[in-house]
């Protein structure tokens, strides 16, 4: 099991920029792996889940959604257990609630299914 928190949420103007920070815990290892996928995720208006982008803790590689690697840059801190989402030039389309969500993996596979996910943060952007 793992739990995650997410903060940095906010509104801001297009054409802002927001960085979003996730903290994760893993309270009980799984069996399968030592190593976790970690992504974000937004579900907008229409509520759709959306991913945006995903960083393996094996070797740091990364996943993006389609167009979102112009705008959005993923990070991770492994010293201290956290996840970073770099959101540049923001537009009223990115307005949704960003997700962070983790999953025990072996390899990078991406903004696929995840099991874990925490309590989510705002974002809203006005033009």
């Amino acid at each position: 099991e793992v739990q995650l928190v997410e903060s940095g949420g906010g509104s801001v103007w297009a054409g802002g920029s927001l960085t979003l920070s996730c903290s994760w815990t893993v309270i009980s290892r799984d069996a399968y792996s030592d190593e976790y996928c970690l992504g974000w995720f937004r579900q907008g208006a229409r509520g759709g889940r959306e991913g945006v982008a995903s960083v393996f803790t094996g070797d740091g590689g990364t996943d993006y959604g389609d167009l979102m690697k112009d705008r959005f840059t993923i990070s991770e801190d492994p010293a201290k257990n956290i996840i970073y989402l770099q959101m540049f030039n923001l537009q009223p389309s990115d307005t949704a609630t960003y997700y962070c969500e983790a999953e025990p993996c072996l390899t990078n596979w991406g903004l696929g299914r995840y099991r874990y996910r925490g309590q989510g943060t705002q974002v809203t952007v006005f033009t």
